[in-house]
């Protein structure tokens, strides 16, 4: 049982070797190529908290989705990449994860400035309720949509929630100012959505136009994906975003890019 493999990760369960090999450490994270923008010892402290989260979540598959070992992996590498220099509290309070096979549908009721109640079903690749679970998408190989990390874009909503509701300011770590990080993603933010509105080929996904919330989540997934992409047109968030989540992995990625060449 899956479950009982991550009691042994974590050395809770039989005297026996890590059933988690480099080999399949190697194989999980191919497909994350962007943890290559990490030290080494950031890369170990990630497979550490990756397996503590394992061991404190629930996770369940939708609509018969069979989840593997390597999957649970995938996922918990890319949900504790924001908290990596944060900490598994920041987490703490719910513990369902819900995977779906590709993206889903979730029934919305809403009520325009009219007072008219408005239901249809809303498709979406994720989703993070407030104390409540995350419901992400899972996709193989080529299937999966260019630009986006729904992992990673739902779990900085778990961490803007921390402060609240979502409104892209999460619970700043010590030593950050409130006013710095609201004039830097106000400012990108505003510029952004007049990009998107004039119908630019933005290389961020437009959809981080739709709320601050959005932005923000967009923002950390391109951060730690194509970290220069963000430094090139915002330098000032990814700037409070280094701060944030503690790492930098434009660093990283010109160091792989002079390696390289």
């Amino acid at each position: 049982m899956v479950f009982a493999r991550i009691r042994r990760w974590l050395g809770l369960g039989e005297r026996e070797g890590p059933a988690v090999s480099d080999e399949q450490w190697a194989r999980v994270e191919r497909r994350l190529l962007f943890l290559d923008f990490l030290p080494a010892e950031a890369r170990l402290r990630l497979r550490a908290l990756a397996l503590e989260f394992l061991a404190t979540k629930q996770f369940h598959g939708a609509h018969g989705l069979v989840l593997d070992d390597d999957m649970l992996l995938g996922i918990a590498l890319q949900a504790c990449l924001p908290i990596l220099n944060i900490g598994l509290r920041a987490y703490a309070g719910w513990v369902g994860v819900v995977v779906y096979p590709g993206d889903f549908l979730i029934p919305r009721r809403e009520y325009d400035e009219a007072g008219v109640l408005h239901e249809y079903d809303d498709e979406v690749l994720g989703e993070a309720w407030v104390g409540g679970p995350v419901l992400v998408s899972w996709f193989d190989g080529e299937a999966q949509p260019a630009g986006v990390n729904v992992v990673i874009h739902e779990f900085a909503h778990k961490l803007d929630m921390e402060n609240g509701g979502v409104d892209g300011l999460p619970r700043l770590r010590a030593g950050m100012s409130r006013q710095a990080w609201a004039d830097a993603f106000s400012e990108a933010y505003e510029a952004f959505c007049e990009e998107v509105d004039n119908g630019g080929d933005t290389e961020i996904d437009p959809y981080g136009s739709e709320h601050p919330g959005e932005f923000f989540a967009v923002v950390s997934e391109v951060f730690f994906e194509t970290p220069s992409v963000l430094m090139r047109h915002f330098p000032k968030v990814y700037a409070q975003l280094q701060q944030f989540y503690g790492v930098d992995p434009a660093a990283g990625e010109a160091r792989l890019r002079e390696s390289a060449a």
